[in-house]
Protein backbone atom coordinates (compact mmCIF):
# COMPACT_ATOMS: atom_id res chain seq x y z
CA UNK A 1 0.00 0.00 0.00
CA UNK A 2 1.47 3.30 -1.28
CA UNK A 3 1.22 5.69 1.79
CA UNK A 4 -0.05 9.53 0.83
CA UNK A 5 -0.43 13.21 2.57
CA UNK A 6 -2.69 15.29 0.95
CA UNK A 7 -1.93 19.36 1.31
CA UNK A 8 -4.29 21.87 0.07
CA UNK A 9 -5.84 24.36 1.54
CA UNK A 10 -8.77 24.06 -0.11
CA UNK A 11 -11.21 21.71 2.30
CA UNK A 12 -13.54 20.39 -0.79
CA UNK A 13 -9.88 19.93 -3.29
CA UNK A 14 -8.54 17.58 -0.22
CA UNK A 15 -11.46 15.64 0.53
CA UNK A 16 -11.80 14.89 -3.55
CA UNK A 17 -8.42 14.29 -3.98
CA UNK A 18 -8.33 11.67 -0.64
CA UNK A 19 -11.63 9.67 -2.23
CA UNK A 20 -10.18 9.34 -5.28
CA UNK A 21 -6.62 7.81 -3.92
CA UNK A 22 -8.41 5.92 -1.08
CA UNK A 23 -10.56 4.15 -3.64
CA UNK A 24 -7.69 3.21 -6.02
CA UNK A 25 -7.05 -0.11 -3.26
CA UNK A 26 -3.12 0.33 -3.86
CA UNK A 27 -2.71 4.02 -2.31
CA UNK A 28 -3.68 5.39 0.96
CA UNK A 29 -4.13 8.77 2.12
CA UNK A 30 -2.72 8.90 5.66
CA UNK A 31 -3.00 12.31 6.36
CA UNK A 32 -4.59 15.51 5.40
CA UNK A 33 -2.65 19.24 5.62
CA UNK A 34 -4.26 22.60 5.37
CA UNK A 35 -0.71 24.10 4.90
CA UNK A 36 2.69 23.83 4.77
CA UNK A 37 3.90 23.96 8.01
CA UNK A 38 0.89 21.14 8.59
CA UNK A 39 1.98 19.16 5.43
CA UNK A 40 5.77 18.65 7.12
CA UNK A 41 4.84 18.01 10.34
CA UNK A 42 2.13 15.32 9.12
CA UNK A 43 5.21 14.15 6.85
CA UNK A 44 7.71 13.76 9.69
CA UNK A 45 4.86 12.31 11.57
CA UNK A 46 3.59 9.65 9.68
CA UNK A 47 6.85 9.44 6.74
CA UNK A 48 4.68 8.87 3.79
CA UNK A 49 5.81 7.94 0.73
CA UNK A 50 4.25 10.43 -1.13
CA UNK A 51 3.38 14.18 -0.47
CA UNK A 52 0.87 15.67 -2.97
CA UNK A 53 1.04 19.00 -2.28
CA UNK A 54 -0.91 22.20 -3.42
CA UNK A 55 1.94 24.70 -4.33
CA UNK A 56 -0.37 28.09 -3.43
CA UNK A 57 -1.68 28.01 0.30
CA UNK A 58 -1.43 30.95 2.74
CA UNK A 59 1.18 30.51 5.75
CA UNK A 60 4.27 28.51 4.58
CA UNK A 61 3.46 27.66 0.69
CA UNK A 62 4.16 24.22 -0.95
CA UNK A 63 7.34 25.62 -2.27
CA UNK A 64 8.80 26.28 1.34
CA UNK A 65 6.78 22.70 2.38
CA UNK A 66 8.80 20.95 -0.48
CA UNK A 67 12.59 22.35 0.53
CA UNK A 68 11.73 20.81 4.14
CA UNK A 69 10.35 17.68 3.15
CA UNK A 70 12.72 16.95 1.43
CA UNK A 71 15.47 17.47 3.67
CA UNK A 72 14.12 15.37 6.58
CA UNK A 73 15.75 12.15 7.23
CA UNK A 74 13.13 9.97 5.46
CA UNK A 75 11.61 12.42 2.74
CA UNK A 76 8.86 11.28 1.08
CA UNK A 77 8.66 11.97 -2.80
CA UNK A 78 6.82 15.35 -3.75
CA UNK A 79 4.37 15.53 -6.15
CA UNK A 80 2.95 19.20 -6.76
CA UNK A 81 0.15 20.44 -7.46
CA UNK A 82 -0.24 23.16 -9.72
CA UNK A 83 -1.87 25.24 -12.91
CA UNK A 84 -0.44 26.74 -16.30
CA UNK A 85 -0.48 29.85 -14.50
CA UNK A 86 2.12 29.34 -11.97
CA UNK A 87 5.53 28.56 -14.11
CA UNK A 88 7.82 30.62 -11.89
CA UNK A 89 6.57 28.75 -8.53
CA UNK A 90 6.73 25.45 -10.82
CA UNK A 91 10.47 26.56 -11.63
CA UNK A 92 11.66 26.93 -8.26
CA UNK A 93 9.53 23.77 -7.04
CA UNK A 94 12.41 22.01 -9.18
CA UNK A 95 14.89 23.01 -7.64
CA UNK A 96 13.54 22.23 -4.45
CA UNK A 97 13.71 18.79 -4.98
CA UNK A 98 10.00 17.89 -6.41
CA UNK A 99 9.78 14.98 -8.22
CA UNK A 100 6.83 15.21 -10.03
CA UNK A 101 4.18 17.77 -11.53
CA UNK A 102 0.18 17.66 -11.41
CA UNK A 103 -2.35 20.12 -12.98
CA UNK A 104 -5.20 20.47 -10.43
CA UNK A 105 -8.04 19.32 -13.43
CA UNK A 106 -5.92 16.10 -14.09
CA UNK A 107 -8.31 13.12 -14.02
CA UNK A 108 -8.57 10.31 -11.71
CA UNK A 109 -6.87 7.64 -13.84
CA UNK A 110 -4.07 9.52 -15.02
CA UNK A 111 -3.46 11.17 -11.15
CA UNK A 112 -3.80 7.46 -9.87
CA UNK A 113 -1.09 6.27 -12.56
CA UNK A 114 1.02 9.35 -11.62
CA UNK A 115 1.39 8.79 -8.18
CA UNK A 116 2.25 4.98 -8.75
CA UNK A 117 4.79 5.64 -11.46
CA UNK A 118 6.45 8.17 -8.98
CA UNK A 119 6.57 6.37 -5.93
CA UNK A 120 7.98 3.63 -7.92
CA UNK A 121 10.95 6.01 -8.88
CA UNK A 122 10.56 6.53 -11.79
CA UNK A 123 8.73 7.75 -15.03
CA UNK A 124 7.61 10.44 -13.15
CA UNK A 125 6.30 12.47 -16.32
CA UNK A 126 3.50 12.30 -18.09
CA UNK A 127 3.00 14.48 -21.39
CA UNK A 128 -0.32 14.90 -20.80
CA UNK A 129 0.35 16.12 -17.58
CA UNK A 130 3.61 17.88 -17.40
CA UNK A 131 4.76 18.40 -20.81
CA UNK A 132 3.20 22.02 -20.95
CA UNK A 133 4.38 23.12 -17.85
CA UNK A 134 7.72 22.28 -18.47
CA UNK A 135 7.77 24.02 -21.65
CA UNK A 136 6.38 26.93 -20.15
CA UNK A 137 8.83 26.88 -17.75
CA UNK A 138 11.28 26.47 -19.57
CA UNK A 139 10.72 29.60 -21.98
CA UNK A 140 11.50 32.06 -19.06
CA UNK A 141 15.23 30.77 -20.03
CA UNK A 142 15.89 29.14 -23.28
CA UNK A 143 19.90 29.22 -22.96
CA UNK A 144 21.42 26.36 -21.40
CA UNK A 145 24.49 27.55 -19.47
CA UNK A 146 28.25 26.77 -20.20
CA UNK A 147 28.48 24.13 -17.56
CA UNK A 148 25.54 22.69 -19.05
CA UNK A 149 26.80 22.89 -22.60
CA UNK A 150 29.79 21.27 -21.87
CA UNK A 151 27.91 18.16 -20.01
CA UNK A 152 25.87 17.60 -23.19
CA UNK A 153 28.85 17.39 -25.37
CA UNK A 154 30.51 14.76 -22.91
CA UNK A 155 27.36 12.26 -23.43
CA UNK A 156 27.15 9.83 -26.11
CA UNK A 157 25.08 9.41 -28.61
CA UNK A 158 23.17 6.86 -26.60
CA UNK A 159 22.95 9.64 -23.79
CA UNK A 160 21.46 12.10 -25.86
CA UNK A 161 19.03 9.86 -27.51
CA UNK A 162 17.63 9.06 -23.82
CA UNK A 163 17.84 12.91 -22.89
CA UNK A 164 15.38 13.44 -25.97
CA UNK A 165 12.85 10.59 -24.70
CA UNK A 166 12.65 11.55 -21.41
CA UNK A 167 12.40 15.43 -22.31
CA UNK A 168 9.43 13.99 -24.31
CA UNK A 169 7.80 13.00 -21.38
CA UNK A 170 8.11 8.91 -21.94
CA UNK A 171 8.05 5.96 -19.07
CA UNK A 172 10.64 3.61 -18.62
CA UNK A 173 8.65 1.03 -20.72
CA UNK A 174 7.42 3.63 -23.47
CA UNK A 175 11.39 4.42 -23.79
CA UNK A 176 11.96 0.03 -23.78
CA UNK A 177 9.45 -0.21 -26.86
CA UNK A 178 10.91 2.66 -28.64
CA UNK A 179 14.92 1.36 -28.10
CA UNK A 180 13.81 -2.09 -27.95
CA UNK A 181 15.12 -2.40 -24.21
CA UNK A 182 13.46 -3.82 -21.42
CA UNK A 183 12.25 -1.77 -18.78
CA UNK A 184 15.06 -2.67 -16.17
CA UNK A 185 17.51 -2.11 -18.94
CA UNK A 186 16.36 1.73 -19.56
CA UNK A 187 15.68 1.86 -15.70
CA UNK A 188 19.56 1.76 -15.28
CA UNK A 189 20.33 3.80 -18.35
CA UNK A 190 18.36 6.35 -17.07
CA UNK A 191 20.58 6.41 -13.43
CA UNK A 192 23.69 6.45 -14.91
CA UNK A 193 22.47 9.70 -17.27
CA UNK A 194 20.92 11.53 -13.87
CA UNK A 195 24.06 10.83 -12.50
CA UNK A 196 26.69 12.54 -15.77
CA UNK A 197 24.30 15.26 -15.92
CA UNK A 198 24.10 16.55 -12.25
CA UNK A 199 20.26 15.68 -11.96
CA UNK A 200 18.51 14.38 -8.84
CA UNK A 201 15.16 13.26 -10.84
CA UNK A 202 13.74 12.81 -14.00
CA UNK A 203 11.86 16.12 -14.20
CA UNK A 204 15.26 18.68 -13.68
CA UNK A 205 16.37 16.12 -17.25
CA UNK A 206 13.38 17.20 -18.84
CA UNK A 207 13.78 20.78 -17.96
CA UNK A 208 17.12 20.22 -19.36
CA UNK A 209 16.10 18.54 -22.08
CA UNK A 210 13.28 21.39 -23.19
CA UNK A 211 15.86 24.13 -22.78
CA UNK A 212 18.33 22.16 -24.92
CA UNK A 213 16.17 21.92 -27.33
CA UNK A 214 16.18 18.06 -27.28
CA UNK A 215 12.41 17.01 -26.95
CA UNK A 216 11.60 18.53 -30.81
Amino acid sequence: MIQVLVCDDSELVRRGLSEVINASGDLHVVAQAWDGRSAVDYARRYSPDLALLDIRMPGMDGLTATRQITGLPRPPRVVILTTFCEDEYVDEAVRAGAAGFLLKDTPPDILLRALRLVAAGHATLDPAVTGHVLRALSENSLQVSPTESKTLDALTERDIQLLRLIGRGLTNADIGATLHLTEGTVKGRVSRLLAKIGADNRVQAARLAYRAGLER
